[in-house]
């Protein structure tokens, strides 16, 4: 039996819930499930109780997952090239966390291709990016906007588009008599035939947390629908990076059932009630990679409410379709910070969210049920769970052929020639 590749992977913690840690899960059992790598993670972005390995069944040994700060450290992974020999480093999220790691890269690089499945959220061309991009064997675009931005920014460096997806078979869309007995067995009956507004984000800034609720609040007073619509929100409202959305609902008024909140962190495989109870899923961040709750409501045959901004731009629309309400930016401000310089923030109007919730409102179940097939179908065609994963394989095995690792390490040369005037 041949040996089989060893990935070390850095990103958040493949078993926490995050969309960074969903993705790295789902490529982490794509590769395992091939019988042809073995996994070490780095697992960051959390506090953590316990920092002692563990390993992840059913593949035991095949994939350990070591706790870490932030996303480790130079000496961590000085030591688990020197111990671990890994075949492929892996990485993946904003690039501003990952300065540290390629600062070192003339030491990584020599014995194992890295490959970076890249996150960002929007223009102009993050020239700043290009000593990031170019520290890479592979760079890998969560987005056509992301693709675009590396292809010229550093048109040099090897770059794919391979899109988020969801497990299809998980997030499944079930039909509207299921529904109505679904809303009937989980929900109150004062609320079992109110329109459900759905909202699945961490309560941090550029989610526009606030904004939602206060919108809502006015469309609800437009319309005079306090007894006939609510909002759930999956969220911590006492989240340190957001507002205080408890106070929020309580000086606006709506603490009578029209926001309720869902605190409680559920597993993955209970995501999919959430879809199946609610009429629409909203999004309108200001900056969003990709937006991986919008295609989970896809996905589940739920129509979603979307800013057109980085990954959900493409989830929104399709040639010639929508499957939802696309909320395009009124206005594109340039913001940054000493990390990066400048990048637009995409900003919608209330009178576009207003007006995208009467749209939704106003067409009645059969057409909001339809509307969601079609969604469904567009994540089947455009972002296939089976396709995910055998091209994430694909591409690890090709890289593997082409520049193979440690003593077989091919296509990287460290030497480069600059004319001096």
């Amino acid at each position: 039996m041949s040996k089989k590749i060893k990935v070390l992977t850095i990103g958040d913690h493949p078993l926490s819930p995050s969309g960074v840690g969903t993705q790295t899960r789902y490529v982490c059992e794509a590769l395992l499930e091939s019988g042809k790598f073995e996994v070490i993670s780095l697992g960051g972005a959390i506090k953590h109780n316990n920092y002692e390995p563990m390993s992840v069944e059913p593949w035991a040994e095949e994939w350990r997952i070591f706790p870490v700060d932030g996303y480790g450290t130079q000496d961590m992974i000085r030591s688990l090239l020197r111990n671990e020999k890994p075949d492929i480093l892996w990485i993946m999220t904003d690039p501003r966390f990952y300065g540290w790691l390629w600062m070192i890269e003339n030491e990584i690089r020599p014995l194992c291709p890295i490959v970076y499945y890249h996150v960002w959220d929007n223009y102009p061309y993050p020239n700043f990016n290009r000593q990031f991009y170019l520290s890479n064997d592979l760079v890998v675009a969560i987005s056509k906007l992301t693709e675009d931005v590396v292809r010229n920014v550093a048109p040099e460096v090897k770059c794919t588009y391979l899109p988020h997806a969801v497990d299809s078979s998980l997030f499944t869309r079930i039909g509207k008599e299921q529904r109505k007995a679904f809303r009937q067995s989980s929900i109150s009956d004062k609320d079992v035939d109110k329109f459900i507004i759905f909202w699945n984000n961490r309560n941090a800034r550029r989610k526009q947390s606030g904004t939602l609720i206060w919108w809502f609040k006015e469309w609800l007073d437009k319309r005079d629908l306090h007894d006939k619509a609510q909002l759930i929100m999956h969220t911590d409202p006492k989240d340190s990076h957001g507002q205080d959305l408890i106070h929020i609902v309580e000086e606006l008024g709506l603490d009578a059932g029209q926001v309720l909140f869902s605190t409680t962190k559920v597993p993955l495989e209970k995501m999919p009630q959430f879809y199946n109870l609610v009429d629409v899923t909203v999004n309108i961040s200001d900056a969003e990679g990709f937006g991986l709750s919008t295609l989970e409501s896809l996905s589940c045959g739920t129509p979603i409410i979307a800013t057109v901004t980085g990954g959900l731009q493409e989830q929104v629309i399709a040639p010639g379709k929508q499957f939802g309400v696309p909320l395009f930016p009124v206005s594109k401000v340039i913001i940054g910070s000493q990390e990066v310089p400048y990048i637009y923030e995409d900003r919608v109007s209330k009178e576009h969210f207003l007006s995208a919730l009467n749209n939704l409102y106003d067409m009645g179940e059969d057409a909001r049920l339809q509307m969601g097939k079609e969604g469904r179908q567009h994540v089947l065609e455009n972002y296939n769970f089976t396709e995910f994963k055998s091209k994430w394989v694909k591409l690890m095995l090709d890289l593997h052929e082409e520049q193979g690792s440690w003593s077989t390490r091919k296509g990287y040369n460290s030497i480069t020639f600059k004319e001096i005037a």
